[in-house]
């Protein structure tokens, strides 16, 4: 029976641990076992969803003929725009170099998460020099569907934000969101919900100011995701410039549309009417204050026609983020 090893096993909320369990679940379907240490031989490849110190062990499989498969998300980038302190500096930038280094000198094959991220790793490390594919996230659309229970507010919009984690320098994307937000009551009965880890003190500070109700969900399990999804009328992908949001391939699956600013792989992702997408505005790898009216329009737009938006995402969604096309194409890397 065929076996991948997969490094490091995530083990918190985000991106990553939804990938790996995605990928996970559609290995043991088609009868291929899973391991997470490099000790736990045989295996036919490596999949390198982060960074690993363990060059020396990587290099002795790749001698022995070991495929070794790097996914490499976006660069960090944020650290150099905002005073996120001397730590988290220091910590973004061993990432960035650690997979460069891997990616230049260790890895036989790299995924790419998007035509964005390629581009982006090209332009500030250049060309790989080993074989690379783009492979979007895929999602279980079977158990991510417009179908099941929900609590969608009849007598209000509600305008969703979904984010691991609104901290680190991501708080930027909550201000944009409640302007956003107020914007749109101005214009509707409407709500926000949010959904991620961020510090009493912002959700605080963002309370006393707000003009509109916000809803705190925290941290929820993977699994009441689709259900939120499901409950709100448009999701606002507040990440400026984006590997492959996993939240969008959610809402979309869920039949919840998207609206956000086209930067990153949005463009990639949010298409015809699944959504609605807006020009930045500025200079968004300078955090330039963004086109609020623009994006308001947008989703304004998106609510005064939400039952169409919303048969839109889902048919995006089932066109292009299956779960099980992801997982084929992943084995054509892997297994070859």
């Amino acid at each position: 029976m065929p076996r991948i090893c997969i490094l490091p096993r995530a083990a918190n909320t985000g991106g990553v641990t939804s990938f790996q369990a995605n990928l996970t679940a559609g290995l043991n379907a088609r009868g291929i076992q899973v391991c997470y240490r490099l000790n736990e031989t045989p295996f036919e490849a490596v999949l390198l969803t982060s960074t690993t110190r363990d060059l020396p062990g990587l290099l002795r499989l790749r001698q022995h003929g070991i495929r070794i498969i790097q996914r490499l998300d976006g660069i960090n980038w944020l650290h150099r725009r905002l005073r996120t302190g001397p730590r988290h500096f220091l910590r973004a930038e061993y990432g960035n170099r650690l997979l460069a280094l891997l990616r230049s000198r260790v890895v036989t094959h790299i995924v790419y998460q998007s035509e964005f991220v390629r581009d982006w790793w090209a332009g500030r490390f250049g060309p790989e020099r080993v074989p690379s594919v783009v492979i979007h996230n895929g999602v279980d659309l079977s158990a991510y569907t417009p179908d099941g229970p929900h609590e969608r507010p009849t007598g209000a919009f509600r305008l969703l934000l979904v984010e691991g984690s609104l901290q680190g320098g991501y708080e930027t994307g909550l201000a944009t969101a409640l302007g956003l937000a107020e914007r749109l009551a101005e214009k509707f009965p409407l709500e926000m919900m949010v959904v991620g880890r961020l510090s009493p003190y912002l959700q605080t500070v963002t309370q006393k100011k707000s003009r509109v109700p916000i809803l705190w969900a925290g941290l929820v399990p993977r699994e009441h995701i689709p259900a939120l999804d499901r409950s709100a009328h448009l999701l606002y992908s507040a990440d400026i410039n984006a590997a492959c949001p996993n939240s969008v391939i959610e809402a979309l699956a869920c039949g919840l549309p998207v609206s956000g600013f086209a930067t990153g792989a949005l463009p990639e992702l949010v298409t015809g009417d699944a959504g609605r997408l807006v020009s930045y505005g500025g200079d968004p790898w300078k955090l330039d204050p963004p086109d609020l009216p623009a994006l308001t329009g947008a989703a304004a737009e998106i609510l005064q026609n939400n039952a169409h938006f919303r048969a839109a995402a889902r048919q995006r969604a089932k066109e292009a983020f299956g779960l099980d096309a992801m997982v084929d194409r992943y084995l054509n890397v892997l297994l070859g």
